[in-house]
């Protein structure tokens, strides 16, 4: 017999609970799909998972130049499976369907009047004249004349550990410069692969690997001079060289003088390093420092030596320019300038004294990010907007650089593609645009953005929302963060998202978003700076502030229930939300993170969290702080991972085991860097059904 007065009591108090509930989420339910509903959910995604990109055409377009740069092909492709292609006159923009496909040229060198210095490989031990050689007997050097085959002893101290070479000839075959070298063997990692075919052992792999505070190989420079009546070589008066492996060296015009690049170890000074080969004497004519760091994978250098000129990238202004350096008088002179950043070089006419380059930021009341590209002199005259329409643009440019191809999107607005001429960015002709049709006749949402100040109150932080397909407006949903916080770049998209794990996730019933906090790339050296001896703040205080406005515009979106997820440098940041900041986040999918920074590569992690090693890699290490966990997390690792040795999430585990912490932990055999592919994908969605929507998963066993 049913006892109806309990259930009374229970009902009261179940709507009690409720009615709590629906005061605390602004009168809204929380999402909480039925078994069916949910499985249905799932199958939806599944499917779109692969259907949308067989489904959707002509996001890009590939110009397939002919070599006179009067006209090219493309293929274009449409929903029945077929493919068409097109033959363009530049000059008019006509295009005409052809029937059989152009055979493939061989690449062209895109980049114009570009010069080489010859590196310091065999090849170059022999003298440009073919007069003289160098020869490497037993770890030291000896002079050659090919006339003869005479010899002379340059180098007599050399050994297995101080060995001479490296080689680099000046133009003239009046100077070579080479190295006397003390080699360091890079420690080892090991990975064990524990499912090998035909065998019931499992496989041991050795992989040479550089980690932050390692001893690097280091080189000291000498010069010869095969006409010169002294035997010996000279020695440069330079400290040794310990940091980005042997310079390549760039002769000046009358081959007595030679440039190259030295950054410093730990990168906050950056040198252009004149050398007068004759004496073996040095000077600077680029000395940049800094007290966070210089970026050195985006220093641009391009030598000019027949008008000793250097064109180089710099942040000395706040943000990254193009300068023109003198180097007989060390002027520096600004090519670019304003509150906006060079991305890339695209090419350099000599002749003409002009640079072909990209950029963002530039467009006033435009997203920041977006890439446009554009022409300027040398004098920093005469700057020409290529691509004036909104969006973040890619070009392709003919090969004498009179034309170009033009494909540009947003977010949320399919690609264009479009044929422009160079000389003032006009259109020719429009030539494609995206078929996403599937897209809107299945119901997918396209990724909104969402703009909101950042810590400082003034900063715009950028990203984007994911939103249910079926978002049902009076019910609330949780968020789940996407998180890839590593300073090398910017990541939230700026190109057309026609659908992705984000967009999959958020149909299963959650918001996804994604933004680009303080410390990554692409905005002001300020904006960057944050990350400086400071990876673990991930661009937290901004991402936090950016998720409740967001919840301010969304309602619906619940920011008591907040999940993250990354992989790599965003698998570190994903678990350092539950361990610094467990007031707002709630549950961590946490893939192959570097979750600390001494155990991940020298070059990334030393370029950010400075050398040499401080107290401050251990403070803010995954490992050190696993015992302050509050929340649900999943960690998950590749077995064979070369990127990020796999004990940096085992170290992880180990010390969540010392403090008694419940965790998951997925351990992928056969993978490398990853965030576990489907099945890791199927387990992320998992986790977060349980811990966000509180509901029990699909029961996969029984499918």
């Amino acid at each position: 017999m049913v006892n109806v007065k309990k259930s009374c009591v229970a009902l009261v108090c179940l709507g009690l609970s409720l009615t709590l509930n629906v005061k605390g989420q602004n009168a809204r339910l929380p999402y909480h799909p039925e078994p069916a509903e949910l499985l249905s959910n799932y199958q939806r995604a599944l499917m779109l998972d692969t259907a949308v990109s067989k489904n959707i055409y002509n996001t890009s377009l590939t110009p397939h130049w002919k070599p006179d740069g009067k006209s090219f092909w493309y293929v274009k492709s449409s929903a029945d499976k077929k493919e068409e292609i097109f033959e363009v006159n530049v000059a008019t923009g006509v295009k005409s369907k052809i029937f059989d496909r152009p055979q493939l040229t061989n690449p062209l060198n895109r980049q114009r009047n570009r010069s080489y210095s010859r590196r310091s490989d065999s090849a170059a031990y022999r003298s440009p004249d073919s007069k003289w050689f160098i020869s490497l007997r037993n770890n030291n050097l000896f002079l050659v004349d090919n006339a003869n085959k005479s010899s002379r002893q340059l180098t007599t101290d050399g050994d297995k550990e101080l060995p001479y070479g490296a080689v680099t000839w000046s133009p003239d075959s009046k100077y070579f410069v080479f190295y006397k070298t003390k080699i360091i063997v890079p420690k080892s990692v090991y990975k064990v692969s524990s499912s090998v075919s035909n065998t019931t052992r499992g496989e041991l792999t050795t992989l040479p690997y550089l980690q932050p505070g390692d001893e690097n190989s280091s080189y000291e420079m000498y010069i010869g001079n095969p006409y010169a009546q002294t035997k010996h070589a000279v020695k440069v008066d330079l400290p040794k060289i310990d940091f980005n492996g042997v310079p390549e060296l760039h002769f000046n015009k009358d081959n007595q003088t030679f440039l190259f690049n030295r950054p410093d170890r730990g990168v906050q000074r950056y040198q252009i390093i004149e050398v007068n080969a004759e004496k073996g004497t040095s000077r600077s004519v680029i000395d940049e420092k800094t007290d966070t760091f210089i970026f050195l994978w985006r220093v641009f250098t391009k030598y000019l030596p027949k008008s000793d000129e250097i064109i180089y990238s710099s942040e000395r202004s706040g943000y990254r320019h193009l300068y023109l350096i003198n180097t007989k008088t060390n002027q520096i002179k600004p090519v670019t300038r304003g509150n906006w950043v060079v991305k890339g070089i695209d090419s350099i006419d000599i002749v003409k004294r002009e640079i072909w380059f990209n950029a963002c930021g530039v467009n006033a009341g435009e997203d920041p990010y977006n890439v446009h590209y554009y022409r300027i002199g040398f004098d920093g005259k005469k700057l020409v907007s290529l691509t004036p329409e909104a969006g973040n643009h890619k070009v392709n440019y003919s090969p004498d650089y009179k034309y170009f191809t033009d494909s540009y999107s947003q977010v949320n607005i399919p690609p264009v593609h479009e044929l422009r001429r160079s000389s003032d960015g006009g259109k020719i002709s429009d030539l494609e645009q995206a078929d996403v049709g599937y897209l809107s006749k299945h119901n997918v949402r396209k990724a909104e953005p969402f703009v909101a100040k950042g810590r400082d109150g003034k900063t715009n932080i950028y990203g984007i929302v994911c939103l249910p397909s079926d978002l049902d407006s009076t019910r609330s949903y949780p968020i789940v963060e996407y998180i890839y916080a590593g300073p090398h770049d910017s990541f939230v998209p700026k190109n057309f998202v026609a659908y992705g794990e984000m967009q999959s996730l958020a149909n299963l019933g959650f918001v996804v978003v994604q933004m680009d906090g303080m410390g990554t790339a692409n905005r002001s050296k300020a904006f960057h700076d944050v990350c400086w001896k400071n990876l673990a703040d991930s661009g937290f205080p901004d991402r936090i502030l950016w998720i409740k406005a967001m919840a301010k515009k969304y309602a619906f979106a619940d920011t008591s229930r907040v999940g993250i997820f990354g992989t790599s440098a965003g698998g570190q940041s994903a678990l350092g939300a539950l361990l610094f900041h467990p007031e707002f986040y709630n549950a961590a999918v946490s893939a192959c993170g570097c979750h600390d920074n001494r155990v991940d590569k020298q070059i990334w992690n030393e370029q950010w969290m400075g050398y040499p090693v401080g107290a401050h890699y251990d403070q803010q290490s995954n490992v050190t702080n696993a015992y302050k966990l509050k929340g649900a997390l999943l960690l998950v690792v590749g077995e064979l991972d070369s990127n990020v040795p796999p004990e940096s999430t085992y170290r992880v585990a180990n010390e969540l085991i010392k403090a008694k912490k419940t965790f998951d932990l997925l351990t992928i055999p056969g993978a490398g860097h990853t965030d576990g592919g489907v099945y890791g994908h199927r387990k992320s969605r998992d986790f977060f059904i349980t811990h966000l929507l509180k509901t029990l998963p699909p029961d996969w066993n029984n499918f």
